[in-house]
């Protein structure tokens, strides 16, 4: 696609970024067959070819409306369109850099900077932990809305503290050991089950997403760079990856190194995080011969069917898709992927749920509509995001899939 920056936007950090990759979109429109809002809403400008056409027109120099803002507001980030596009344009980017020009040009209603000021400082606040148990205390009494974000408190069980040869490190995360401790401590069962010690840097907290994609770069950046820091010592010593079992973190740490491109202290280190950086499921083909001798085949075969749902940031974010389901079959687990749709969100996307839900409740019910025709026992998936969202909508549980995996070793 031909595109002449407007003059304005020529000395923009990402300028020659931008026009590379809007250069590679042929307007083919294979992308509107796999994205989740132009199947919603039917609006061209609610399709990836449509976003990226708004921002050429902004980036030509055609002024940004509120409607521009709302279509690229409604976009969930899935990159769904990325695995579609035969040109191998990267949407992803050009959207993080669509969003702060229009952003800077078009002021959201005070409601709007409410909440999503909100999100930027409670989910990133040392308060959420305490809010959240409160919330699980009282969660019963809680109206229905809210009862949604928050799930009921389990047992996280014990944390191994063997010492290994082989050692990882591993992103407790923000919200994470507040909603569901148990898939960090089940993470860390299941490293020791193979022989793999865990290591926890406190400093290390949120990932940077939620600030970053909530236009909000310099903060992400910031909690970028502290990571980096919290990990640099570990890294030195040798640990063999930095394991990731929310996909949305991974996938958001793995892009340290395009993020910080352009930063003359970190610009080497965020590319060295972003190399060691593996999702739990890229592991787990190396574990299966260890694993199978440390469960019980006839307790991997009582958990009954489980329904697999890959989450965007793992598919489309970080393409892996098939690692889970042939690893836990490979282990005698009972797992599938949904007959339809199996690569579309679910609607979770991070802070989308919030912002937009009716938007991603509509997707929830029919990504659990096809999930559902299983008849499993326990739906699995890979990111904390997608698996609260999920439950908020069935009472079928929905696990992580390495807490399945832990409860059968012996």
């Amino acid at each position: 696609m031909q595109t002449q920056l407007a003059e304005q936007f020529k000395d923009l950090p990402q300028a020659d970024l931008a026009q590379s990759i809007l250069r590679k979109c042929v307007h083919c429109g294979f992308c509107t067959a796999t994205c989740p809002t132009y199947q919603l809403f039917g609006d061209e400008l609610d399709g990836p070819r449509g976003r990226i056409y708004q921002i050429k027109q902004v980036l030509e120099g055609q002024p940004a409306t509120r409607e521009t803002q709302l279509h690229l507001d409604r976009c969930l980030t899935c990159r769904n369109c990325e695995s579609t596009c035969p040109s191998g344009v990267d949407y992803g980017h050009l959207l993080d850099v669509g969003r702060a020009v229009v952003d800077q040009q078009v002021q959201r209603p005070v409601s709007e900077r409410l909440t999503r000021a909100a999100l930027k400082w409670g989910l990133n606040s040392a308060l959420f932990a305490p809010a959240m148990r409160v919330g699980q205390a009282l969660r019963q009494w809680l109206p229905q809305a809210v009862q949604a974000k928050v799930p009921e408190r389990r047992d996280p069980g014990k944390v191994p503290n063997t010492a290994h040869a082989r050692k990882v490190l591993m992103l407790a995360g923000c919200v994470q050991p507040a909603m569901a401790p148990n898939i960090n401590s089940a993470t860390q069962r299941v490293l020791d089950a193979v022989g793999v010690q865990t290591v926890i840097a406190p400093q290390a907290g949120c990932c940077g997403a939620v600030k970053f994609h909530l236009n909000d770069a310099e903060g992400g950046k910031a909690q970028m760079r502290a990571n980096i820091d919290a990990w640099w010592p570990h890294i030195e010593s040798g640990v063999e990856a930095i394991v990731m079992n929310a996909s949305g973190c991974g996938v958001m740490v793995k892009d340290y190194g395009h993020v910080l491109a352009g930063d003359p202290v970190y610009a080497e280190k965020a590319q060295r995080v972003s190399d060691l950086t593996r999702d739990l499921s890229e592991l787990l083909p190396n574990w299966v011969a260890v694993l199978k001798d440390r469960l019980d085949p006839a307790r991997a075969q009582a958990v009954g069917r489980l329904a697999y749902h890959p989450p965007c940031t793992l598919q489309h974010g970080q393409g892996l898709r098939d690692e889970v389901l042939v690893g836990m079959k490979t282990l005698g687990f009972d797992v599938a992927l949904a007959n339809s749709e199996s690569h579309l969100c679910c609607g979770s996307a991070g802070t989308y749920s919030v912002l937009h839900t009716e938007t991603a409740t509509t997707l929830r019910d029919r990504k659990l509509g096809h999930l559902q025709a299983l008849a499993p026992q326990v739906v699995v998936s890979a990111n904390i995001g997608c698996i609260t969202h999920l439950q908020s909508g069935t009472a079928t549980p929905v696990r992580h899939w390495v807490e399945v995996l832990d409860q059968v070793l012996t």
